[in-house]
């Protein structure tokens, strides 16, 4: 069994092709679940004041959740359908995304740290704000905000665990145990809270050439016993299942024999897909 938990589609404005699209490119490639995950509308800025295309309008919420409930019954027998979202996890901000969550039968919510402020550390539009910053204290900043998030209670999934590393600013080999303090905290909140972390494999097209979480977190997070599930997070429908054979190889390698799924919000498992590994 083969899953992806973590795509985006044409709503967010910085995604192409239709859920319906995705779907269908799920029974091409043979996942037996694929996630629909799109990011939540932006709360804590002014969608018309900020970058364009970074999430869909609020107004295309209740549209997203009616569109994926649909496929969800008429694929049913072809491909199990999750319905979720990534919720951005912003401190100050716990309320209202409290809102959003518990308005919609979700399968799963992704919590995901991308906002520092109003500063999207994920957005290449953006990397100008690491100019003159400390990385290290940039670190800190963002390791708070997913211990944080985990806290909250609101997510099931902690999501791409390490992006701050996503453009390759990182701090100093000087400065690498901090980091992996730093990295471990996080982690034990993940494992404290209950919920399960993903295992991104996008970040291997990215910059930093690494997974999300890296080898070194995903030892501890397992470790640690935290649950772990599966993601491409991908933007285009062709780019559905990308590096997930790696990601598998890589969960095997590290003695993981399950990968966590969800429906209604409730958490299972289902063995881990080993054919990438040759067993």
């Amino acid at each position: 069994m083969r899953i992806d938990y973590h795509t985006h589609h044409e709503r967010c404005g910085h995604a192409v092709g239709k859920l319906e699209e995705y779907v269908q490119r799920g029974v091409e490639i043979g996942l037996s679940q694929i996630g629909l995950s799109d990011h939540m509308p932006l709360l804590h800025v002014d969608p018309a004041q900020y970058y364009p295309e970074m999430a869909m309008p609020m107004d295309e919420l209740p549209r997203y959740v009616e569109e994926c409930f649909s496929l969800k019954e008429r694929y049913r027998g072809q491909i199990d359908v999750r319905v979720g979202l990534e919720g951005d996890y912003i401190e100050g901000w716990e309320t209202e995304i409290r809102a959003i969550i518990e308005r919609y039968p979700w399968d799963y919510v992704i919590g995901s740290v991308h906002f520092l402020g109003e500063w999207d550390i994920t957005d290449f539009r953006q990397t100008h704000h690491w100019e003159g910053k400390d990385i290290l204290e940039v670190y800190r900043q963002y390791y708070n905000a997913v211990s944080k998030a985990a806290a909250t209670g609101l997510y099931d999934i902690m999501g791409h665990t390490d992006v701050i590393k996503r453009f390759g600013y990182v701090p100093s080999e000087e400065q690498t145990a901090e980091r992996s303090s730093l990295e471990n905290a996080a982690l034990q909140a993940i494992a404290k809270s209950g919920c399960a972390m993903e295992l991104n494999a996008s970040g291997l097209s990215k910059p930093c050439a690494e997974m999300f979480p890296s080898r070194r977190m995903l030892t501890e997070a397992i470790r640690l016993g935290i649950p772990l599930t599966m993601g491409s997070d991908a933007h285009d429908p062709l780019k559905l299942g990308d590096y997930l054979p790696e990601a598998e190889a890589l969960l095997h390698e590290l003695g993981c024999t399950e990968v966590a799924v969800f429906e209604g919000r409730h958490r299972s498992f289902i063995p881990l897909n080993v054919e990438a590994s040759g067993v």
